[in-house]
């Protein structure tokens, strides 16, 4: 199980993608090894307890940053936090 820390929402010039967002993960510093996760489950949990579920879906830019699409929207709390990487 890998740790990840939630980046941001994944958004665009006039929208924002309320399903999808960037995670970055320990130990992964480049695309390549970004693109070896894909697949992968992403769980976060909330502080009452509540899991919600993602999945990898593709690396984000160069540095290792990760594309994950959650089952529901994340909160906007969610950003900084931890979630775990299956």
């Amino acid at each position: 199980m890998v740790k990840g820390k939630v980046v941001q929402f994944r958004m665009g010039r006039h929208t924002v993608h309320e399903k999808h967002f960037l995670i970055e993960a320990e130990d992964v510093d480049s695309r390549v090894n970004a693109s070896k996760m894909i697949g992968k489950e992403v769980i976060w949990k909330s502080p009452a307890g509540k899991i919600i579920k993602g999945k990898i879906s593709a690396p984000h830019g160069k540095k290792g940053v990760l594309r994950v699409i959650f089952e529901k929207g994340l909160p906007g709390q969610a950003v900084t936090t931890e979630v775990e990487i299956k």
